[in-house]
């Protein structure tokens, strides 16, 4: 969802700085489009588990979030590190790898935290008693597949 809008605020950012695409920049890019993915799929996992815990889809999206954060920005601060100690000890295409690879970072924290949920917020928080979150099958231990009993169930 916001890959799209991370790799956009990437290329923006390295176009104000005048930076040239070679191939460690186009690498860097790469793994910046990894980490927001996986930020996305944390959060998304985080609002699964909280409506297999049988909270309401409104509930389940706000602590699905603050959960997913804690573990975002680990992972982020983690690579930021790594890519802060590149572009210090580096020389040549290790820098421009470390650059694009620093900036893709924060881009990601901002465009999964941020932009993320006030995508998620328009469409869900508009709609006051909310049914279901299209997030795909939650998967239950007891057998079942969805929040929801099917139609067929219902007395």
């Amino acid at each position: 969802m916001d890959f799209g809008f991370n790799l956009l605020k990437l290329v923006a950012g390295l176009s104000m700085w005048q930076a040239t695409s070679r191939m460690p920049g186009i690498a860097g890019i790469a793994l910046a489009l990894g980490m927001a993915i996986d930020a996305n799929v944390l959060i998304n996992e985080r609002v699964r588990e909280e409506l297999r815990g049988g909270a309401s889809p409104q509930a389940a999206i706000h602590a699905g979030y603050e959960r997913a954060w804690a573990t975002i920005l680990d992972s982020n601060i983690t690579t930021l590190i790594a890519g802060l100690a590149l572009l210090a000890f580096g020389s040549g295409p290790v820098r421009g790898f470390a650059v694009v690879h620093c900036l893709g970072i924060l881009t990601s924290m901002f465009s999964a935290v941020m932009f993320s949920r006030g995508l998620v917020n328009l469409w869900y928080g508009r709609q006051k008693k909310l049914k279901s979150v299209s997030i795909g099958q939650v998967w239950r231990p007891d057998g079942g597949a969805s929040a929801q009993p099917p139609a067929s169930d219902v007395r």
